[in-house]
């Protein structure tokens, strides 16, 4: 059970995020049963083999939240991460000696799109080649049709 600074906290975030998305970050969409699982749509940045890919990810903030970092992990094969695997980075869960409680969902999901861009090695991460990305990046609209709405709750038409 969420404690009520990180419901209060997340409920103003989500109305930030919604009042002003980041660049290539188009969407959250909180789970209405539990406001600590929130889902995310990434879309792939020019200049990157990421390019007209679409890409849902999740966060599982912890009930104490902004006090400690949530789970980060993309969903949609992407060749940068491992699908449905946590994603080892300094906003997430794995290293809560690192967490800034000033961040906020924005700031994660920029980091997150950021650390996508690059090359680096950590846990949830996998190596492919850039055509790889490309591929899955075309594949990845499909990919998210084919979902249920439980996983993806994101509308993209075909």
């Amino acid at each position: 059970m969420a404690k009520k600074v990180c419901t209060t906290k997340l409920k103003r975030e989500l109305k930030a995020f919604n009042a002003s998305p980041p660049a290539h970050i188009p969407a959250v969409s909180v789970n209405e049963a539990n406001i600590l699982e929130w889902h995310f749509l990434f879309e792939g940045p020019p200049d990157s083999p990421f390019l007209g890919g679409f890409y849902v990810g999740k966060l599982i903030f912890p009930a104490d939240y902004p006090f400690a970092p949530p789970s980060i992990s993309l969903l949609t094969p992407s060749g940068r991460f491992k699908p449905g695997s946590k994603i080892c980075m300094s906003m997430s869960d794995f290293h809560p000696e690192s967490w800034n409680p000033s961040w906020s969902v924005a700031t994660i999901l920029v980091g997150l799109l950021s650390f996508m861009m690059e090359d680096g090695v950590a846990f949830g991460t996998i190596a492919t080649s850039e055509a790889e990305k490309k591929q899955l990046a075309a594949e990845s609209r499909d990919w998210i049709l084919r979902q249920p709405k439980a996983p993806c709750p994101f509308a993209i038409s075909g």
